[in-house]
């Protein structure tokens, strides 16, 4: 793909983090290298502002970026196009009527344990009421 402009520019692809913000994302761009005296590979992130005209990408999608004038503060990078859309948050939360089965499962249970709570109570008292009347009895 070739970018329109003057010059080389360079070209990066990552992982959108945050989309918060009006047209514009953060994007985590990794690299991998190897060190020049341990030759152990490392994973280094490089966390981008990037420009997102219309707001199409979000949270989790893959997308690619290229390098442009200082639009702000942080932001040096416009979006080129989405590679990959990535599951987000939508498909993380749950409905209000799925929330409201939830809790009223998690009611049944807790009704249906109480019982149980309950006769244990009572056996415990009567084995208390047992030795009291008989002292002597656990030294048997």
């Amino acid at each position: 793909m070739t970018v329109k402009g003057r010059g080389k520019k360079k070209l990066r692809q990552g992982t959108v983090v945050s989309d918060k913000m009006k047209k514009t994302l953060v994007v985590d761009v990794e690299r991998s290298y190897r060190h020049p005296r341990y030759a152990k590979v490392i994973r280094a992130i490089s966390r981008c502002y990037v420009h997102d005209e219309k707001g199409e990408a979000h949270q989790g999608d893959i997308i690619r970026i290229v390098e442009c004038r200082p639009l702000s503060k942080l932001k040096r990078w416009r979006m080129l196009e989405i590679v990959k859309k990535g599951r987000g948050l939508q498909d993380r939360t749950k409905s209000e009527e799925e929330v409201r089965e939830l809790h009223e499962e998690l009611r049944e249970d807790s009704a249906e344990a109480l019982p149980a709570t309950e006769e244990a109570q009572d056996t415990a008292q009567d084995e208390v009421k047992i030795n009291s009347e008989y002292p002597d009895s656990d030294k048997a």
